[in-house]
């Protein structure tokens, strides 16, 4: 295996190069095609991030001390365009792109160096626990309680739409430690261990018919007084730099996963026999448009996270971009599809085995993770255009 940035070469390095034994490494370690089985694609997935972060190649925009790459901008954007590129296995948990900045800005030194490298590495999987039944998008409304005594914590309460928590190590959860009614001024930020006694997941189905989300269980669940980032009862800044790095964190990486799609859909066009339409060529160039758009929005949030520290509210923005793109195009892809865009992933007659239809499915819930379509317009309307706040929002704290 070929050194990363941070060997000896890497001052002399010029970034064509530094590109073409990124993509040669990818293309020589690939992991091969994706098992079926759940858990031998568990598996299949650790080893893919052990081999990433043992060889050097792991957390491109993460500081070395903590296993990460530390590239420059120019390379980090070169970096998930290859990534992309090579199809090979993701993150698992959503840990890397939320937890971990989280932790850089917020965590104590013995948090960082206990949760950092395994998380990176692929050893130790996380899962967000934000959202609860009645306190979605209005997060400062959650009910989960922590009740301090002595070191520890006792936790009560119940967590939805939790992707990933099934396979969890650790569930960084927000509680409330203040008084029922103190909002965003009594919510704390812990660490819990997703096997201790009196946590429960339960897997929820999903219109593909997989199970992506979870809801979680958690009856006196005891956490070490360690295991909080951040001061009692002030989470709440933590909570805006998790939520502002889950928006942005998908936006340089999926900007390059759908350039690659985009090319997959012109292919279907040509299958099908539609690119002599001209409403179809039109929505086509549509979509390679805005396909450089989010392109160009993913590196912008890149470069404001290296200067500030944080993507901002800005991050809204790439947010909403994103899923309306990802929506509309599946949506297209099954008006190409015609009657054949109601066959499902199981039916032998299935157009490249029901991935378009699939993928509208799935898309579905796009305006709804993450934070809905509608609190993302409102967090770009008063953080960045500076327009009149919600009236119908509460007056305490900020909506998710």
């Amino acid at each position: 295996m070929t050194a990363p940035e941070t060997g000896t070469h890497a001052g002399t390095e010029t970034d064509e190069q530094f590109r073409t034994r990124l993509r040669d490494f990818l293309a020589e370690q690939h992991p091969g095609r994706r098992p079926k089985d759940p858990g031998e694609r568990l598996a299949w997935q650790k080893k893919w991030l052990a081999t990433l972060y043992d060889a050097g190649y792991a957390g491109p925009g993460w500081p070395r001390e903590y296993g990460g790459m530390a590239l420059s901008f120019a390379r980090q954007v070169i970096y998930q365009e290859e990534y992309a590129r090579a199809r090979v296995p993701g993150p698992l948990g959503t840990g890397l792109g939320i937890a971990a900045p989280t932790l850089l800005q917020y965590g104590d030194t013995e948090q960082k160096e206990r949760f950092l490298r395994p998380m990176l590495r692929g050893d130790m999987v996380w899962a967000q626990g934000y959202s609860e039944p009645e306190a979605g998008s209005d997060l400062p409304a959650l009910r989960t309680t922590a009740r301090r005594e002595g070191a520890e914590y006792v936790v009560n309460g119940q967590k939805v739409w939790n992707s990933s928590a099934d396979i969890a190590d650790i569930l960084f959860t927000l509680v409330r430690t203040g008084p029922p009614d103190s909002r965003q001024d009594g919510i704390s930020y812990l660490l819990i261990d997703a096997h201790a006694p009196g946590v429960t997941v339960r897997p929820l189905r999903d219109l593909t018919g997989d199970a992506h989300f979870c809801e979680i269980f958690l009856d006196d669940v005891r956490v070490p007084v360690a295991h909080r980032v951040g001061p009692e009862n002030g989470g709440w800044p933590l909570v805006r730099t998790s939520l502002g790095h889950e928006r942005a964190a998908g936006a340089m990486n999926q900007a390059a996963l759908y350039r690659r799609v985009l090319d997959e859909l012109i292919e279907l066009a040509r299958e099908r026999g539609a690119l002599d339409d001209p409403l179809v060529r039109d929505r086509l160039a549509d979509f390679e448009i805005r396909a450089t758009i989010m392109r160009l929005t993913g590196m912008r949030t890149i470069a404001d996270i290296l200067a500030k520290g944080e993507p901002g509210p800005a991050s809204s923005t790439s947010r909403l971009f994103i899923v309306a793109f990802e929506q509309e195009l599946h949506e297209f892809a099954l008006e190409l599809l015609g009657p054949y865009g109601i066959l499902g992933r199981r039916d032998p007659h299935a157009v490249q085995r029901g991935r378009w239809v699939w993928g509208f499915l799935r898309t579905r819930a796009s305006t709804i993770g993450a934070g809905t379509a509608e609190i993302q317009r409102n967090t770009i309307a008063e953080q960045v255009l500076g327009l009149p706040r919600d009236p119908a929002m509460p007056t305490t704290g900020r909506a998710r």
